[in-house]
């Protein structure tokens, strides 16, 4: 698949994502509605983060980048957008079932920072 061809196909994900995280705050109601309303609130927000984080990251690393191989910086701004994608969806779970307290974020930031730190070693480790 070609750069640009991602990139749309990305775009037209992520948009149709942030229109279905709309319809389920604009159309479903949280007091009528059961466990599935919730679930499609975070599902289809997690996506459209992950999408747009994906986007923004990638467009950033190839603007201050000097590689000339701009689909290296796919991978990494995919992965890191998963990651804070988890962190924002997961404070919000927190946050809606009362459970958000300051290390719990702390605690939830630091099993991220461990495994983005478990991927930069293994890709590391494969390069030598």
């Amino acid at each position: 698949m070609s750069l640009k061809k991602y990139l749309t196909l990305m775009s037209l994900i992520t948009l149709v994502c942030w229109v279905a995280w709309l319809v389920v705050i604009f159309y479903l109601s949280p007091e009528e509605s059961s466990l599935l309303v919730f679930l499609l609130f975070y599902v289809s927000l997690f996506f459209a983060l992950l999408g747009s984080f994906s986007l923004i990251g990638f467009f950033v690393r190839v603007w201050f980048s000097r590689e000339q191989i701009i689909f290296r910086h796919l991978g990494v701004s995919f992965r890191q957008s998963v990651w804070f994608a988890i962190l924002l969806v997961g404070t919000l779970i927190l946050q809606g079932s009362g459970f958000l307290r300051w290390w719990n974020v702390l605690l939830l930031i630091l099993f991220l920072v461990i495994i983005e730190f478990f991927f930069l070693s293994r890709k590391q480790f494969n390069h030598h």
